[in-house]
């Protein structure tokens, strides 16, 4: 939806550089101001199914780019009295807003994967502290398997050292499932398109996935594996991790 308003006040603004154009970027300006109101709508639908910290990145959003329909509106009601030159300063003054609106949408889309990660619900649905996994005989060394935390699946993998490691089974880019895919240098590869995890922390090393996938830390009591969502005191220095050293990790 949004395609349509930036391409036709990035084409006004180059119009307005060609002589002769300007009823020709006037009219694009225009329909640029009336594609903005459904996508606008669209947005609204959208901001109001995140979470809070994708909510607050949104507002920003949201602010810059009604700033720039504003700047927008200004231009056309000067382009329409043919003032055209001040037209053409609001419409470059509004370029800069809806592009900063761009910039912040585009790091909401691809870095908190607003609406793309399919893996971003894990922690409504899991919740704080400790669940019950299984019991350790039940999942094989150095091989993927699938097991549940409540309604969540998750991918288990039992390394030869005794830790066992946990993350989200579907994969934050579309959801395809870790558990069935190939675990290698203490990464993970989904078998859909190639996104590779890291299996200490979720952190995507590789592919297409632009979001971390969910890690769980881990405990073992007797023969019972519990887990619980990663928390930034269960991270070890990064020269650790690299070692293969923390417990549970």
């Amino acid at each position: 939806m949004v395609q349509l308003p930036l391409g036709s006040w990035m084409s006004a603004a180059v119009l307005d550089f060609v002589p002769g154009r300007q009823r020709a970027a006037r009219t694009l300006v225009g329909v640029g101001l009336v594609a903005a109101l459904p996508a606008a709508a669209v947005g609204w639908t959208d901001w109001a199914e995140l979470r809070r910290p994708q909510m607050r990145v949104g507002l920003v959003h949201a602010a810059s780019n009604a700033v720039g329909v504003a700047f927008y509106g200004v231009s056309f009601a000067a382009r329409a009295r043919g003032r055209f030159a001040r037209g053409r300063l609001w419409g470059l003054a509004g370029l800069a807003a809806v592009s900063v609106g761009g910039a912040v949408g585009g790091h909401m889309a691809f870095r908190q994967a607003s609406g793309a990660n399919h893996a971003e619900h894990v922690a409504e649905l899991v919740g704080d502290g400790w669940h019950p996994l299984g019991d350790l005989a039940d999942f094989p060394v150095g091989a993927p398997a699938r097991g549940r935390l409540g309604d969540v699946s998750v991918v288990v993998v039992r390394e030869s050292s005794g830790t066992v490691r946990v993350l989200a089974d579907r994969c934050s880019h579309m959801g395809g499932p870790l558990s069935e895919g190939e675990v290698a240098e203490g990464c993970i590869r989904c078998p859909w398109h190639g996104s590779t995890f890291r299996l200490s922390d979720g952190w995507n090393t590789a592919g297409p996935a632009t979001a971390a996938q969910p890690a769980f830390t881990t405990r073992i009591t007797g023969t019972l594996i519990e887990a619980r969502l990663q928390h930034l005191s269960d991270k070890v220095p990064p020269t650790a991790a690299a070692s293969g050293e923390g417990n549970g990790w």
